[in-house]
């Protein structure tokens, strides 16, 4: 679906290109292709946003539309570095669009066009970053399917991998209805060729291919008809001449016949990164650093040396104002309304937002405050240097913090992109920032607009939790350690509403009870803990409910054990609540169902009812977790094998939007 122009040029938009898609302002073409159009765009911020829109022709096609569906729910699971998250979709849009961050840079294929081999540390530094998104994107349940050189840019901070998890639905790589192979020969695995099995081990041959081309600019099984380069790739020896002797080990495990014989693309990072690490000790040994200093924690920025980029400014925004900030990630309850229907908005980039070091996006005035691990009353600073008597974070260091400047922490925002954050559907006026207080090794998560209810605050601070341990797993030497959550719309004035050690807290659990830290509440339990941290009876502490999980469970399943407990448990609430009087209007089929979420090991349970007050939400909600516990607990005893072991009931509302009512964990079955 690519036709990129060179260095970001744009060019003029067709007679007929919208005006708008979703929130964002079309300014012109980035390029063109056989599924769709790239256009080039402005978000509300005014940051650089590459919108690509499906062709009519393919958007009447029902299973284009079902493949795409699927495709973007997965590819809301996907956070790490190197990689160019998807930042919003519109799956049920007459022509769907996804919206991705712009990353100024040439594709693989036209920099080895103008420039030749990658050699060196950019040659290790681009087989460690490739390596490192392939793990990323694998971790999260996902298969990339389409690993090219069209696909991968090299942008100023290093290389950064495209399509992941759409690549299928968006351009076709794959055995078609009418059993035709439409994929770029040389970069499709034997097992492919042969009996159209994709999967990690497929991702892993390509980019073997692809780390030779990048290092010797052939490619590595050679040019010429389709059925030719096809043999070549099923029996014959891949060209790796010219490749360095330890990257060519690696090369060639990945490039095995047999996908068992080839390394994870997790494996194959760590080995690069090694590979990297020691090329950047023998520069330093031999006197040819480069003279600037550079970050430990950014060993790939480090040896990244490529000609600059032709980055040509984008038309000017308009004059900001406080309007509607696209920052909020995940499947929110805005898209809930179809299988993952809606939009589907991720955090906008961080590059390109204009603002200085030390100037948080949403900074206001207010009394210093803070809490550690569970949301409660803020306090006041007593300390005059800033920090409360025990040196935790006030408002007095978040104003201290800068904007993000490290590759590693323009990555932050990616990375904590993927977790489960508000969603503007229900928070219009939502706004978020991320800066960085490297002296004290924390990372500032800042929130404004509306005041953070409970389970809001959960929400943020397991994304981040999350997001900044994946991204400390690429980044091993992150000089930070501590998140700190700052609400600017509290009505009693700004403070810091949270902060945990993200290093420590191993299961990123929204709470301390359950950890035994420091200043836990680990003695609370059951309603004490609850109305401790101001938690509704029948919300668990530790974990809280995702939108994107939900979006998830409602991709119809296949699984014959999935499909029977969900039937049985729809049809038990389904009863219990009719034979109870049905307050508020009877429930069918029509306005309730049961999914899954595999990644996160949930059964959500959610009901279609815009006439219910409050309390029959809460009636409704306490009869179905009942029962979903009761299920999932029997399921367990009955099979050792089977997989949930968690619930959450979710009532949704006539906009679309709605609210997790309960959630809690298989065994624990009270009130």
């Amino acid at each position: 679906m690519r036709s990129t122009a060179p260095g970001g040029r744009v060019h003029p938009a067709h007679p007929g290109d919208p005006k708008r898609i979703g929130p964002y302002r079309i300014i012109g073409r980035l390029g063109t292709g056989g599924m769709g159009t790239v256009h080039a765009a402005l978000d509300p911020r005014g940051t650089r946003v590459a919108v690509k829109s499906v062709h009519l022709a393919q958007a009447q096609d029902p299973e284009f539309r079902a493949r795409f569906r699927r495709e973007v729910a997965l590819s809301a699971r996907v956070q790490g570095p190197c990689l160019v998250p998807v930042l919003a979709a519109d799956t049920e849009a007459e022509r769907p669009w996804l919206a991705a961050q712009y990353v100024p840079g040439p594709t693989l294929d036209r920099h080895l066009a103008a420039h030749g081999p990658l050699t060196g540390g950019s040659l290790y530094a681009f087989a460690a970053g490739t390596a490192q998104a392939l793990s990323a994107i694998h971790r999260a349940g996902v298969v990339h399917r389409d690993v090219k050189p069209q696909n991968v840019i090299l942008s100023p901070a290093g290389p950064r991998m495209l399509d992941f998890g759409i690549a299928h639905a968006a351009d076709g790589t794959s055995v078609t209805r009418t059993g035709v192979m439409t994929g770029t020969p040389g970069w499709i695995s034997p097992e492919h060729y042969r009996s159209g099995t994709t999967g990690p081990a497929g991702d892993l041959f390509a980019w073997g291919a692809l780390v030779a081309h990048a290092a010797t600019g052939r490619l590595p099984f050679g040019t010429g008809a389709p059925d030719v380069v096809a043999f070549r790739v099923m029996s014959g020896d891949p060209d790796l001449d010219g490749l360095p002797a330890p990257l060519r080990e690696v090369v060639e495990a990945a490039l095995a016949k047999d996908p068992a014989a080839r390394p994870t693309a997790e494996r194959a990072a760590g080995r690069c990164s090694a590979l990297l690490a020691a090329e950047a000790t023998q520069l330093l040994a031999a006197g040819l650093a480069p003279a600037a200093p550079t970050l430990a924690g950014d060993p790939i920025a480090a040896q990244w040396h490529l000609p600059a980029v032709d980055d040509p400014a984008w038309p000017s925004p308009p004059a900001p104002g406080r309007g509607r900030l696209l920052l909020a990630v995940t499947v929110g309850a805005a898209v809930l309304g179809g299988a993952v229907g809606g939009l589907l908005a991720l955090p906008a980039a961080s590059r390109d937002d204009g603002r200085t070091a030390g100037a948080p996006a949403v900074a206001t005035p207010g009394n210093a405050s803070r809490t550690t691990g569970t949301p409660t009353a803020p306090g006041p600073s007593t300390d005059p240097k800033g920090a409360t008597a025990d040196g935790g974070p006030t408002l007095a260091t978040w104003r201290q913090a800068r904007a993000a400047r490290t590759p590693a922490e323009h990555d932050a925002h990616p990375s904590i992109g993927t977790g489960p954050w508000l969603d503007t559907g229900d928070h219009p006026d939502q706004e978020f920032a991320l800066t960085f207080h490297q002296p004290r090794g924390e990372v500032y998560v800042t929130s404004g607009g509306r005041e953070l209810d409970g389970g809001s605050l959960r929400e943020v601070a397991r994304a981040a939790c999350l997001g900044l341990r994946h991204l400390r797993s690429a980044y091993p030497d992150l000089p930070y350690g501590t998140f700190v959550i700052v609400d600017t719309g509290r009505a009693a004035g700004p403070g810091v509403v949270w902060s945990d050690d993200f290093r420590t807290n191993a299961t990123c659990s929204a709470s301390l009870t359950d950890r035994g830290t420091t200043g836990s509440t680990a003695g609370s339990t059951g309603g004490d803990a609850d109305r401790a941290a101001g938690r509704p009876a029948g919300q668990a502490a530790d974990w809280y409910p995702a939108a994107g999980g939900l979006a998830v469970a409602r991709i119809p399943s296949s699984d014959a054990d999935e499909i029977r407990v969900a039937d049985r448990t729809a049809r038990a609430v389904i009863d219990e609540w009719n034979a109870g009087g049905a307050a508020g209007g009877r429930l069918g089929h029509e306005n309730l169902a049961v999914g899954f979420d595999p990644a996160g090991r949930v059964m959500y349970v959610w009901a279609v009812k815009p006439l219910w007050d409050r309390t029959t939400r809460e009636e409704w909600a306490l009869k179905a977790a009942r029962r979903a516990c009761a299920d999932l607990t029997s399921e367990s005893a009955r099979s050792a094998g089977w997989p949930y072991t968690r619930y959450a009931v979710f009532a949704e509302d006539a906009s679309g939007g709605g609210e997790f009512l309960r959630w809690g964990t298989a065994g624990s079955c009270g009130d």
